[in-house]
């Protein structure tokens, strides 16, 4: 059972690994996955003896490892690193560390005395993690949707509904109405990854809320202000019109009684 296990761990182990391959004659800048495999080929070890120089401050004092028949020699360059290892003339990094990167010069030396070189620069960068997706809506009604993952020199990218979207922004701005599904992709030069999300209306916030239910609260209290304004001046003026009223009959009965008295 445990044979099986463990088996089982390797294969996994394995199909998580990246590989990569660069030689040290190419003119392009090798790139290199973060704690994964490098295979760097060199020449025929059976035919030179090859010097591989990091070359840091230019001088003699730079690390430097000789490679003879397949064998790493006088190395100071990858000292105590197992992982590190020569096999048909390819340079193997098993496991990539940050100090791999670097600017290297393979030195070959010929039995005749004739000494031939080439450059390569070695990138290391760390590979793409998980990426996540989270949208938050503004009172304004905008939707701001950020995207975010581990690794190195990330460079980012939208679609909406299969339609791209602006490139280069871990955040992008969509309008209210916005639905649908939204992928944002994560590439470096080493791995890449993406994530699917749906976008929905933005929710009415708690906040809107309270505003909408202060906001009625005062309406109601301003017409209940008015309507007793009201009340109170139809009140008054119907008050004011039975005075008159009874002003107006005490002032004729007091005329005729006069003109009786005459």
């Amino acid at each position: 059972m445990m044979l099986i296990f463990g088996l089982m761990l390797l294969l996994l182990q394995t199909a998580a690994c990246l590989e990569f391959n660069c030689r040290f004659n190419q003119a392009d800048p090798c790139y290199a996955a973060l704690g994964h495999k490098l295979n760097l080929k060199m020449v025929d070890t059976s035919k030179y003896v090859l010097k591989i120089h990091k070359r840091i401050n230019n001088n003699p004092d730079d690390p430097v490892c000789r490679v003879v028949n397949d064998r790493i020699r006088e190395c100071d360059l990858f000292n105590n690193r197992t992982e590190v290892i020569v096999i048909k003339g390819t340079l193997i990094i098993n496991r990539v560390i940050r100090a791999d990167s670097g600017n290297y010069t393979l030195i070959l030396e010929v039995s005749d005395g004739t000494v031939t070189y080439t450059d390569l620069q070695v990138i290391v960068e760390a590979p793409i993690g998980s990426v996540n997706v989270s949208i938050s809506c503004s009172s304004s009604g905008m939707k701001s949707v950020s995207c975010s993952s581990d690794g190195d020199q990330l460079i980012y990218s939208w679609t909406l509904n299969g339609e791209s979207l602006m490139d280069g922004n871990p955040t992008i701005e969509l309008n209210e109405e916005t639905d649908g599904n939204i992928i944002c992709s994560v590439k470096n030069h080493v791995s890449h990854g993406q994530k699917n999300i749906s976008v929905k209306h933005c929710p009415v916030s708690s906040e809107s809320v309270v505003f909408v239910l202060v906001w009625s609260f005062q309406m109601m209290v301003l017409f209940g202000l008015l309507g007793g304004f009201h009340i109170y001046m139809r009140h008054t003026s119907g008050k004011k019109q039975e005075d008159q009223k009874v002003r107006m009959r005490r002032f004729r009965e007091g005329h005729e009684h006069t003109a009786e008295d005459s």
